[in-house]
């Protein structure tokens, strides 16, 4: 089995609305702002999917900061979901700084600063969307939805829900080093480090290989830190070799890496063909390809998500 873990899709008016939610969320528009940048429904992604020889792919939120935009994303996530013959895991869009403004605004929401922590919107959708059907929590992006992802405080509400409902969380990731590019932000190991380390027994993934945080697993105290964690392979050929498969998975486990394209971004076929000109072992390249995936999500017997031990 085949599963892309990081894929993103819209509901068809955001296309067509293409200007309006650029002005409206900034993450959207730090990221869709360039009419070239592609913008995917889920109908595309199953062709995608059919073309490239996935057999199911997690679709994901962009890291949303308005709130309003989040819902509808997640709305056409979950409907995706349901319509998808087995063949979409949906990940809900929430973010934490929805709870730590001292009076939300729906007007002003991704736009005003983070001050003191109240509320609880972000758990509260992230509880809707598990109860309809969604396994995880994420693309979170904190440098444009406004929020410290290595404070607890601001974290907990949202990871609460997750440790609850078993939802994995994943968040992106960057490199504090090496050349710049559109959505990189600033959530580079040492932040992430403070992450995992707030919330040991949640079960995270960090996208784009986290920003070479497998790397330092070098460190006995680095490794231990991440038994819970994952890293998905999202955009790696605009971040590395394909040398990094092997290498992550020598240094981290081949049990702790995912295959995610990034779609629309790139075409699952690209990583896929870099994988199979890699040095991986068959055997590693299965897990990473799918078997791991596949016991995360329960698709290998489970039927619920379960974290590693």
């Amino acid at each position: 089995m085949i599963i892309d873990f990081h894929t993103h899709i819209f509901p068809p008016e955001m296309r067509r609305k293409r200007e309006r939610y650029i002005r409206r969320d900034r993450t959207f528009g730090a990221l869709y702002a360039n009419p070239k940048a592609q913008i995917a429904s889920a109908d595309d992604l199953l062709a995608q999917m059919d073309t490239d020889g996935v057999d199911v792919s997690v679709v994901m939120g962009i890291g949303w900061a308005d709130y309003g935009a989040a819902r509808e994303a997640n709305d056409y996530i979950i409907d995706a979901v349901r319509n998808g013959q087995g063949r979409i895991v949906g990940f809900a869009g929430v973010n934490p700084a929805w709870d730590i403004r001292p009076a939300w605004d729906a007007r002003t929401a991704g736009n005003a600063t983070p001050r003191t922590a109240s509320g609880g919107l972000a758990a509260r959708e992230a509880e809707r969307c598990a109860d309809a059907g969604l396994r995880g929590i994420g693309e979170l992006h904190p440098d444009t939805q406004g929020f410290d992802l290595a404070d607890k405080s601001v974290m907990a509400g949202i990871m609460a829900v997750a440790q609850e409902r078993r939802l994995i969380v994943t968040t992106h990731s960057s490199e504090p080093v090496g050349h710049s590019y559109t959505g990189k932000g600033s959530v580079a190991p040492q932040v992430l480090m403070r992450f995992i380390g707030n919330f040991p027994d949640a079960t995270i993934v960090c996208a784009h290989w986290g920003g070479g945080l497998p790397f330092y697993a070098l460190m006995p105290e680095v490794a231990a830190a991440l038994r819970n964690v994952y890293f998905d392979s999202a955009a790696s050929p605009f971040l590395y070799t394909p040398e990094i498969y092997p290498t992550v998975c020598r240094l981290v486990g081949a049990d702790k890496a995912l295959f995610g394209s990034d779609y629309a971004l790139l075409r699952p076929r690209r990583l896929l063909g870099e994988m199979a000109s890699s040095a991986l072992t068959a055997a590693d390249r299965a897990a990473l390809q799918g078997g791991n995936a596949a016991r995360l999500l329960g698709l290998d017997g489970g039927g619920a998500i379960t974290p590693s031990q």
